[in-house]
């Protein structure tokens, strides 16, 4: 009866979302556990019958085979915890990082607007800047055209699957077909400004590490600081993302990426918040590198919410290559 209590106490969902709770009930069931594999030891010890010092050996035989038998139970036990949620430090952790998921999934726009670098001296060059979005089964599609101040075109498929693994297939200038951008590109300046091909999707909420750091206020807003750290698995040049979210709409107003092996930084600051078709956006986006003057601006000037879009709306032309090569 004792055992089902605590089998029921611990696959119910209030145990599975909090880590103290399962700790708690593995403490429990780990002495439950001992008392009951080691209680014949026990006994063997104190019998009339078999005295202390009358069969040694076979004390210490059962004494091992009870320790083998805990050890192993225990094993099982803990392999049945979620690893994620048994060390979150903080449970408002799942909070943050499901709701920065959920408003990507729910993605569907299409935008129009101005991407501008500016340089220090106060020059501007400004790019018309069109993309759409829709995530569908299997993951989020972006389409973007950056149009220069000439006749040239950079148009960027971004595919995010389910899992957060990103593909980028690109007609850039002075090319007919599309074909897949390789890796080794992607952190390259997109048309000679501070965001970057894979700036264009936000796949490090995706990433299996997060770490929710201590609250901040960033300007007047209440923010979770969430620190998404990237694996080997992870293709992306970004060793970390902090992002700053806001309490209570869950959307970022401030981010720092982190690059691997150089630890060189690059800042992004959120203007402008408004919810349009009941999804929160920004207005405008301007990322800063470290050490370089100058920034740039990603602008919105007309946009829909709920778009509608169908996988007809993301062709971007015949690809070069039928399936990336991953190495």
């Amino acid at each position: 009866m004792r055992t089902n209590r605590l089998t029921l106490a611990i696959w119910s969902t209030k145990w599975i979302h909090y880590p103290l709770l399962w700790m708690d009930a593995i403490r429990t069931l780990a002495v439950y556990i001992a008392m009951t594999f080691l209680r014949p030891d026990v006994i063997l010890s104190r019998s009339r019958k078999f005295g202390r010092y009358r069969y040694p050996k076979a004390r210490c035989a059962n004494c091992a085979f009870g320790t083998i038998q805990t050890s192993i139970a225990l094993l099982v036990l803990l392999s049945l915890v979620p690893p994620s949620r048994a060390f979150a430090a903080n449970p408002d952790l799942e909070t943050v990082v499901t709701g920065s998921r959920q408003r990507i999934e729910k993605l569907d726009y299409r935008i129009t607007g101005r991407l501008t670098r500016v340089e220090d001296n106060g020059k501007h060059t400004s790019y018309k800047f069109v993309a759409k979005a829709h995530w569908f089964p299997d993951g989020l599609r972006v389409l973007c055209e950056i149009s220069g101040p000439g006749s040239e075109k950079t148009r960027l498929l971004l595919h995010m699957s389910v899992s957060g693994r990103v593909t980028i297939e690109a007609v850039l200038p002075g090319q007919k077909a599309a074909s897949v951008l390789p890796f080794e590109r992607w952190n390259e300046p997109l048309v000679g400004t501070d965001f970057s091909y894979e700036d264009m999707v936000e796949s490090q909420f995706f990433w299996k590490n997060q770490e929710l750091l201590a609250p901040e206020k960033y300007g007047v807003r209440d923010c979770f600081v969430l620190k998404s750290i990237s694996s080997s698995e992870d293709r992306t040049h970004y060793e970390s993302v902090t992002s700053w979210i806001d309490h209570g709409i869950l959307f970022p107003v401030h981010a720092v990426k982190t690059l691997r092996g150089t630890g060189q930084q690059k800042e992004f600051i959120y203007y402008g918040l408004r919810q349009v078709g009941g999804a929160w956006s920004a207005s405008q986006v301007e990322a800063k590198q470290q050490g370089k003057p100058g920034s740039s601006i990603l602008a919105i000037e007309f946009g829909s919410g709920k778009a509608n879009l169908g996988r007809k709306d993301f062709e971007i032309g015949q690809s070069g290559a039928q399936e990336e090569k991953v190495k």
